[in-house]
Protein backbone atom coordinates (compact mmCIF):
# COMPACT_ATOMS: atom_id res chain seq x y z
CA UNK A 1 0.00 0.00 0.00
CA UNK A 2 1.07 3.36 -0.64
CA UNK A 3 1.52 5.46 1.94
CA UNK A 4 -0.40 8.95 2.39
CA UNK A 5 1.68 11.94 2.03
CA UNK A 6 0.75 14.57 4.71
CA UNK A 7 1.43 18.42 4.93
CA UNK A 8 1.57 19.94 8.65
CA UNK A 9 0.76 23.80 8.21
CA UNK A 10 2.15 25.10 11.68
CA UNK A 11 0.64 28.24 13.11
CA UNK A 12 0.84 27.81 17.06
CA UNK A 13 -1.11 27.91 19.61
CA UNK A 14 -1.65 26.13 23.16
CA UNK A 15 -0.63 22.81 21.72
CA UNK A 16 3.07 24.50 21.42
CA UNK A 17 2.86 26.65 24.17
CA UNK A 18 5.31 26.59 27.71
CA UNK A 19 4.20 27.86 30.62
CA UNK A 20 6.07 30.87 32.08
CA UNK A 21 7.30 29.37 35.80
CA UNK A 22 7.00 33.75 36.79
CA UNK A 23 3.97 34.51 35.97
CA UNK A 24 2.08 31.30 35.10
CA UNK A 25 1.02 32.36 32.00
CA UNK A 26 1.01 30.54 28.66
CA UNK A 27 3.47 31.60 26.16
CA UNK A 28 4.68 30.65 22.55
CA UNK A 29 7.64 28.39 22.66
CA UNK A 30 7.90 25.57 21.14
CA UNK A 31 7.91 24.46 16.88
CA UNK A 32 6.92 21.14 15.23
CA UNK A 33 9.54 19.47 16.44
CA UNK A 34 7.61 19.01 19.38
CA UNK A 35 4.59 17.74 17.45
CA UNK A 36 6.42 15.25 16.38
CA UNK A 37 7.77 13.78 19.78
CA UNK A 38 4.45 13.67 20.63
CA UNK A 39 4.19 9.74 19.57
CA UNK A 40 8.01 8.16 17.77
CA UNK A 41 5.35 6.09 16.24
CA UNK A 42 3.64 9.15 13.88
CA UNK A 43 5.98 7.79 11.36
CA UNK A 44 3.61 4.45 10.50
CA UNK A 45 0.38 6.61 9.99
CA UNK A 46 1.84 8.61 7.27
CA UNK A 47 4.54 10.86 5.42
CA UNK A 48 5.10 14.12 7.10
CA UNK A 49 6.34 17.55 5.72
CA UNK A 50 5.98 20.76 7.24
CA UNK A 51 5.22 24.58 6.55
CA UNK A 52 5.77 26.98 9.32
CA UNK A 53 2.84 29.61 8.93
CA UNK A 54 3.18 31.27 12.16
CA UNK A 55 3.65 30.78 15.62
CA UNK A 56 1.47 32.88 17.64
CA UNK A 57 -1.40 32.56 20.04
CA UNK A 58 -4.40 32.03 17.84
CA UNK A 59 -6.11 35.29 19.42
CA UNK A 60 -3.72 36.91 17.08
CA UNK A 61 -4.87 35.06 14.15
CA UNK A 62 -6.54 36.92 11.40
CA UNK A 63 -7.66 37.28 7.35
CA UNK A 64 -4.15 37.32 6.66
CA UNK A 65 -3.22 34.15 8.15
CA UNK A 66 -6.81 32.51 6.46
CA UNK A 67 -5.33 33.94 3.61
CA UNK A 68 -1.75 32.11 4.10
CA UNK A 69 -2.67 28.63 4.74
CA UNK A 70 -5.19 28.63 1.76
CA UNK A 71 -2.55 29.55 -0.63
CA UNK A 72 -0.08 26.83 0.88
CA UNK A 73 -2.76 24.30 0.51
CA UNK A 74 -3.08 25.20 -3.27
CA UNK A 75 0.53 25.32 -3.85
CA UNK A 76 1.43 22.22 -2.56
CA UNK A 77 -2.25 20.47 -3.11
CA UNK A 78 -1.14 18.05 -6.01
CA UNK A 79 2.00 17.15 -3.72
CA UNK A 80 0.31 15.54 -0.70
CA UNK A 81 -2.84 13.39 0.30
CA UNK A 82 -4.18 15.78 2.89
CA UNK A 83 -3.39 18.88 5.20
CA UNK A 84 -3.16 19.40 9.20
CA UNK A 85 -3.40 22.73 10.43
CA UNK A 86 -2.46 22.75 14.26
CA UNK A 87 -2.99 26.01 15.72
CA UNK A 88 -4.76 27.44 19.16
CA UNK A 89 -8.29 26.99 19.87
CA UNK A 90 -9.82 30.52 19.99
CA UNK A 91 -10.45 31.37 16.99
CA UNK A 92 -9.97 27.84 15.21
CA UNK A 93 -13.58 27.95 14.55
CA UNK A 94 -13.55 31.18 12.69
CA UNK A 95 -10.37 29.45 10.82
CA UNK A 96 -11.94 26.53 9.96
CA UNK A 97 -15.21 28.14 8.38
CA UNK A 98 -13.02 30.81 6.65
CA UNK A 99 -10.92 27.76 5.00
CA UNK A 100 -14.48 25.76 4.11
CA UNK A 101 -15.60 28.57 1.67
CA UNK A 102 -11.92 29.96 0.08
CA UNK A 103 -11.46 26.04 -0.45
CA UNK A 104 -15.31 24.76 -1.19
CA UNK A 105 -15.03 21.69 -3.73
CA UNK A 106 -12.17 20.85 -2.13
CA UNK A 107 -11.07 16.34 -3.26
CA UNK A 108 -8.71 16.00 -0.23
CA UNK A 109 -9.30 16.35 3.79
CA UNK A 110 -7.85 19.83 5.37
CA UNK A 111 -8.24 19.27 9.11
CA UNK A 112 -7.52 21.92 12.05
CA UNK A 113 -6.56 20.25 15.44
CA UNK A 114 -5.02 21.81 18.78
CA UNK A 115 -5.07 21.62 22.44
CA UNK A 116 -6.39 22.37 25.60
CA UNK A 117 -3.06 21.67 27.66
CA UNK A 118 -0.16 22.25 25.96
CA UNK A 119 2.24 18.96 24.94
CA UNK A 120 4.83 19.50 26.92
CA UNK A 121 2.49 18.74 29.76
CA UNK A 122 2.07 15.12 30.70
CA UNK A 123 -2.06 15.31 31.09
CA UNK A 124 -2.00 17.14 27.56
CA UNK A 125 -4.51 16.21 25.09
CA UNK A 126 -2.25 17.20 22.08
CA UNK A 127 -0.88 13.75 21.47
CA UNK A 128 -4.58 12.19 21.18
CA UNK A 129 -5.79 15.44 19.10
CA UNK A 130 -2.96 15.29 16.22
CA UNK A 131 -2.91 11.74 15.83
CA UNK A 132 -6.43 11.64 15.00
CA UNK A 133 -5.96 14.45 12.69
CA UNK A 134 -3.12 12.73 10.62
CA UNK A 135 -5.88 9.86 10.85
CA UNK A 136 -8.40 11.50 9.05
CA UNK A 137 -6.13 13.57 6.76
CA UNK A 138 -5.53 9.92 5.34
CA UNK A 139 -8.91 8.64 4.85
CA UNK A 140 -11.30 8.99 2.25
CA UNK A 141 -12.67 12.29 2.91
CA UNK A 142 -12.67 15.85 1.74
CA UNK A 143 -13.43 19.16 3.02
CA UNK A 144 -12.35 20.67 6.13
CA UNK A 145 -12.52 19.41 9.37
CA UNK A 146 -12.41 20.21 13.68
CA UNK A 147 -10.41 17.29 14.68
CA UNK A 148 -11.05 17.61 18.62
CA UNK A 149 -11.66 15.23 21.23
CA UNK A 150 -14.28 12.58 20.22
CA UNK A 151 -15.60 14.80 17.55
CA UNK A 152 -14.97 15.13 13.90
CA UNK A 153 -16.71 18.48 12.99
CA UNK A 154 -17.77 20.05 9.73
CA UNK A 155 -15.50 23.35 9.64
CA UNK A 156 -18.17 25.23 8.85
CA UNK A 157 -20.09 23.98 11.63
CA UNK A 158 -17.28 24.12 14.52
CA UNK A 159 -18.01 26.20 17.43
CA UNK A 160 -15.34 27.07 20.52
CA UNK A 161 -17.91 25.65 23.64
CA UNK A 162 -15.42 25.54 26.93
CA UNK A 163 -12.11 27.07 27.85
CA UNK A 164 -11.01 24.03 29.74
CA UNK A 165 -13.19 20.58 28.70
CA UNK A 166 -11.20 18.32 26.44
CA UNK A 167 -14.35 18.14 23.99
CA UNK A 168 -13.76 21.38 23.73
CA UNK A 169 -15.79 22.05 20.40
CA UNK A 170 -19.42 21.29 19.33
CA UNK A 171 -20.91 20.90 15.86
CA UNK A 172 -24.09 23.79 15.93
CA UNK A 173 -27.11 22.97 14.77
CA UNK A 174 -26.24 19.85 13.32
CA UNK A 175 -24.75 15.98 13.94
CA UNK A 176 -21.32 15.60 14.30
CA UNK A 177 -19.77 14.61 11.23
CA UNK A 178 -18.01 11.64 13.10
CA UNK A 179 -17.02 10.10 16.25
CA UNK A 180 -13.81 8.83 17.28
CA UNK A 181 -13.65 5.88 19.61
CA UNK A 182 -11.89 2.86 19.07
CA UNK A 183 -12.51 3.64 15.67
CA UNK A 184 -13.71 6.82 13.52
CA UNK A 185 -17.18 6.65 12.84
CA UNK A 186 -18.85 8.74 9.83
CA UNK A 187 -22.14 10.01 10.42
CA UNK A 188 -21.77 12.17 6.41
CA UNK A 189 -20.66 10.61 3.57
CA UNK A 190 -17.89 12.94 1.31
CA UNK A 191 -15.57 11.33 -0.03
CA UNK A 192 -12.51 12.42 -1.64
CA UNK A 193 -12.20 13.12 -5.99
CA UNK A 194 -9.91 14.10 -8.21
CA UNK A 195 -11.35 17.22 -9.60
CA UNK A 196 -9.05 20.15 -10.08
CA UNK A 197 -8.76 22.99 -6.99
CA UNK A 198 -9.90 26.16 -7.65
CA UNK A 199 -9.30 28.22 -4.40
CA UNK A 200 -11.48 31.21 -3.68
CA UNK A 201 -8.95 33.07 -1.60
CA UNK A 202 -9.47 36.55 -0.66
CA UNK A 203 -11.35 38.19 2.72
CA UNK A 204 -12.59 41.60 3.69
CA UNK A 205 -11.53 42.62 7.17
CA UNK A 206 -13.93 46.00 7.50
CA UNK A 207 -16.71 43.53 9.40
CA UNK A 208 -18.24 44.65 12.71
CA UNK A 209 -20.52 42.26 14.94
CA UNK A 210 -23.01 44.12 17.12
CA UNK A 211 -25.04 42.98 20.35
CA UNK A 212 -28.64 44.48 20.48
CA UNK A 213 -29.16 45.24 24.48
CA UNK A 214 -32.02 47.43 25.84
CA UNK A 215 -30.92 51.25 25.14
CA UNK A 216 -28.47 50.85 22.44
CA UNK A 217 -28.69 53.85 20.20
CA UNK A 218 -29.48 52.98 16.46
CA UNK A 219 -27.00 56.09 15.17
CA UNK A 220 -24.49 53.50 16.28
CA UNK A 221 -25.16 51.90 13.10
CA UNK A 222 -24.66 54.80 11.09
CA UNK A 223 -21.37 55.51 12.75
CA UNK A 224 -20.34 52.35 12.11
CA UNK A 225 -20.96 52.77 8.16
CA UNK A 226 -19.78 56.17 8.24
CA UNK A 227 -16.27 55.22 9.61
CA UNK A 228 -15.93 52.46 6.89
CA UNK A 229 -17.51 49.29 7.83
CA UNK A 230 -18.76 47.20 4.94
CA UNK A 231 -20.42 44.64 6.91
CA UNK A 232 -22.32 43.98 9.93
CA UNK A 233 -23.51 40.99 12.01
CA UNK A 234 -26.38 42.24 14.26
CA UNK A 235 -27.28 39.91 17.08
CA UNK A 236 -30.78 40.37 17.94
CA UNK A 237 -33.41 39.58 20.04
CA UNK A 238 -35.47 36.35 19.88
CA UNK A 239 -35.72 34.56 16.40
CA UNK A 240 -34.41 38.42 14.56
CA UNK A 241 -36.35 40.73 16.73
CA UNK A 242 -35.22 44.31 16.26
CA UNK A 243 -36.93 47.58 18.06
CA UNK A 244 -38.95 49.81 15.73
CA UNK A 245 -36.90 52.42 16.03
CA UNK A 246 -33.87 51.02 14.28
CA UNK A 247 -35.74 50.87 11.31
CA UNK A 248 -34.30 53.98 9.71
CA UNK A 249 -31.19 53.03 10.38
CA UNK A 250 -31.51 49.33 9.13
CA UNK A 251 -32.63 51.40 5.50
CA UNK A 252 -29.71 53.74 6.05
CA UNK A 253 -27.54 50.34 5.83
CA UNK A 254 -29.39 49.63 2.83
CA UNK A 255 -29.22 53.23 1.24
CA UNK A 256 -25.18 52.94 1.82
CA UNK A 257 -24.96 49.06 0.58
CA UNK A 258 -23.53 47.87 3.67
CA UNK A 259 -25.07 44.51 4.22
CA UNK A 260 -26.99 43.56 7.74
CA UNK A 261 -26.89 39.79 8.50
CA UNK A 262 -29.11 39.37 11.53
CA UNK A 263 -28.73 36.72 13.95
CA UNK A 264 -30.37 35.08 17.32
CA UNK A 265 -28.47 35.83 20.75
CA UNK A 266 -30.33 32.75 22.07
CA UNK A 267 -27.71 29.58 22.00
CA UNK A 268 -28.19 27.09 19.25
CA UNK A 269 -31.27 29.07 17.73
CA UNK A 270 -32.06 29.83 14.26
CA UNK A 271 -32.97 33.27 13.29
CA UNK A 272 -36.47 33.14 11.63
CA UNK A 273 -37.47 36.89 11.51
CA UNK A 274 -41.44 36.84 10.27
CA UNK A 275 -42.78 35.46 13.57
CA UNK A 276 -43.04 38.74 15.57
CA UNK A 277 -44.00 41.87 13.74
CA UNK A 278 -41.02 43.33 15.23
CA UNK A 279 -38.83 40.87 13.18
CA UNK A 280 -40.88 41.02 9.76
CA UNK A 281 -40.25 45.19 10.16
CA UNK A 282 -36.91 44.89 10.02
CA UNK A 283 -36.94 41.85 7.11
CA UNK A 284 -38.46 44.22 5.15
CA UNK A 285 -35.63 47.04 5.22
CA UNK A 286 -33.49 43.90 3.43
CA UNK A 287 -31.79 42.66 6.08
CA UNK A 288 -30.19 39.45 5.54
CA UNK A 289 -31.34 36.23 8.13
CA UNK A 290 -28.84 33.98 9.19
CA UNK A 291 -31.13 31.25 9.74
CA UNK A 292 -28.93 28.32 11.79
CA UNK A 293 -25.68 29.45 10.89
CA UNK A 294 -23.34 29.70 13.77
CA UNK A 295 -21.58 33.17 14.41
CA UNK A 296 -18.36 31.55 13.08
CA UNK A 297 -19.48 30.91 9.98
CA UNK A 298 -21.62 33.91 9.07
CA UNK A 299 -19.10 36.15 9.78
CA UNK A 300 -16.46 34.87 7.81
CA UNK A 301 -18.52 34.34 5.39
CA UNK A 302 -19.48 37.59 4.90
CA UNK A 303 -16.07 38.81 5.11
CA UNK A 304 -15.22 36.19 2.01
CA UNK A 305 -18.14 37.57 -0.05
CA UNK A 306 -17.11 41.04 0.19
CA UNK A 307 -13.31 40.02 -0.29
CA UNK A 308 -14.37 38.23 -4.02
CA UNK A 309 -16.24 42.11 -4.36
CA UNK A 310 -19.53 40.33 -4.89
CA UNK A 311 -21.95 42.93 -5.60
CA UNK A 312 -24.20 44.43 -2.72
CA UNK A 313 -27.56 43.30 -4.79
CA UNK A 314 -26.51 39.62 -4.57
CA UNK A 315 -25.19 39.48 -1.34
CA UNK A 316 -28.09 38.44 0.33
CA UNK A 317 -28.94 35.63 -2.10
CA UNK A 318 -25.62 34.37 -1.26
CA UNK A 319 -25.43 34.65 2.38
CA UNK A 320 -28.90 32.19 2.22
CA UNK A 321 -27.45 29.53 -0.18
CA UNK A 322 -25.90 26.86 1.35
CA UNK A 323 -22.40 26.31 -0.35
CA UNK A 324 -20.86 23.54 2.18
CA UNK A 325 -23.05 22.53 4.92
CA UNK A 326 -23.23 25.65 6.52
CA UNK A 327 -27.03 26.56 6.39
CA UNK A 328 -30.27 24.85 6.04
CA UNK A 329 -33.09 27.06 5.54
CA UNK A 330 -35.74 24.39 6.14
CA UNK A 331 -36.04 24.67 10.11
CA UNK A 332 -37.04 28.80 9.34
CA UNK A 333 -39.39 27.11 6.58
CA UNK A 334 -40.65 24.56 8.87
CA UNK A 335 -41.30 27.03 11.73
CA UNK A 336 -42.89 29.77 9.56
CA UNK A 337 -45.47 26.87 8.14
CA UNK A 338 -43.54 27.15 4.34
CA UNK A 339 -43.37 24.70 2.19
CA UNK A 340 -39.74 23.86 0.45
Amino acid sequence: MVRKKILLLFCGGTISMHKNPKTKALEIANTTEQLFQLEPRVGEICDIDSVFIDNIDSTNVDHTHWEKLVDAITKRYAAFDGFVVTMGTNTMAYCSAALSFALQGIGKPVVLTGAQIPAESLSTDARNNFINALRLATMSAAGVFVVFGSKIIRGCRAKKVSESELDAFKTFNQKDFGEIGVGMLFNFKQPRHNEPLVAKNGFDDRVVCLTLIPGLRPNVIEQLIDSGTRGIILRAYGSGDIPYDFIPALEYAKKKEVPIVVTTQCPGGATVMGINDVGLKALGTGVIQAFDMCMEAMSTKLMWLLGQKTPYEDIKELMEKNFIGEVDVSRAAMIMGIEQ
